[in-house]
């Protein structure tokens, strides 16, 4: 997945989410920090969002069982990893079996894909988050340094 298709898929499932959450036109143009009209226009399917307000959307509707649906239940890794298209770091990480597919794995570590965005991450026995990646040449690559 990348920014387009993300950004495309979130447009199509604004007023969706509106509507989940219960606010007006004018109360999710608000918290989303756009005009009605701009919100109008992206429901209307006339406009896609911009990729600040994807992001938001992301953030701070991460709970809604749409975005789950499309994004799995670590919306923010998602949204991270599409941005920096790779992602260091260990950070202690949910693991969801139903949204992770184990690509491969070797001594202490777990070579991962999302099933839903298809990006990659890297975690260890412990559930730490080595690298997230959309990339997968990249994936395997530090895969097959660290084992």
């Amino acid at each position: 997945m990348d920014r387009h298709t993300l950004i495309t898929h979130i447009s199509a499932k604004l007023k969706l989410l509106r509507v989940e959450s219960g606010y007006t036109q004018d109360d999710m143009a608000f918290v989303l920090g756009v005009s009605k009209k701009t919100l109008v226009q992206i429901e209307k399917g006339r406009a896609n969002a911009n990729w600040t307000t994807v992001v938001a959307i992301a953030v701070l509707f991460r709970d809604s069982e749409i975005l789950r649906h499309y994004l799995g239940e670590d919306i923010v890794e998602v949204i991270e990893t599409i941005a920096h298209e790779k992602v260091l770091g260990k950070i202690h990480i949910p693991i969801n079996k139903d949204i992770w597919i184990n690509v491969d794995v070797k001594d202490n570590f777990i070579l991962q894909q999302h099933k839903l965005s298809n990006h990659f991450r890297i975690v260890n026995q412990q559930n730490i988050r080595i690298l997230s990646t959309i990339h997968k040449d990249i994936a395997m690559d530090a895969f097959d340094s660290l084992a």
